[in-house]
């Protein structure tokens, strides 16, 4: 997809600051300058977000997750990592390909990644009759 910037950085008609590539996903620095070694791993294939991700290529994208994540840990001295994405709009999600973000943290680094929730709103219980399988 020509109008699409991941598909762009994917098939090298943008250049990018390739972390790992390999023949299905990869894993870039993002440019958004929030945190430092903020890597960007994306499917090579167009999906929209996970609610549209075929199996195989969202195995493929966790695997590149999981050994990113791993090097950042054993190799360049992060103590570990978030991980966050958003599916659809409703969601925040801000560029219609697939990505997840890596974040890489070390101990007390002052980094609050996780959202704050105003608290629910509904009955637990009735929010679990609603989205059991």
């Amino acid at each position: 997809m020509d109008n699409c910037i991941f598909c762009r950085i994917a098939s090298g008609k943008v250049q990018s600051l390739k972390v790992y590539e390999n023949e299905k996903t990869l894993a870039f620095m993002d440019i958004a300058k929030d945190v430092d070694g903020h890597i960007l791993v994306i499917p090579k294939k167009h999906c929209k977000n996970i609610l549209d991700c075929d199996s195989e290529t969202l195995s493929a994208v966790m695997q590149t997750v999981k050994a990113v994540s791993n090097h950042l840990t054993e190799h360049c001295g992060y103590d570990g990592v978030n991980l966050l994405n958003a599916s659809d709009e409703s969601a925040g999600q801000s560029v219609s390909h697939f990505h997840i973000h890596i974040i890489p943290r070390k101990n007390d680094d002052g980094i609050d990644a996780w959202p704050r929730f105003e608290g629910a709103k509904e009955d637990i219980q009735t929010v679990f009759e609603k989205v059991k399988m």
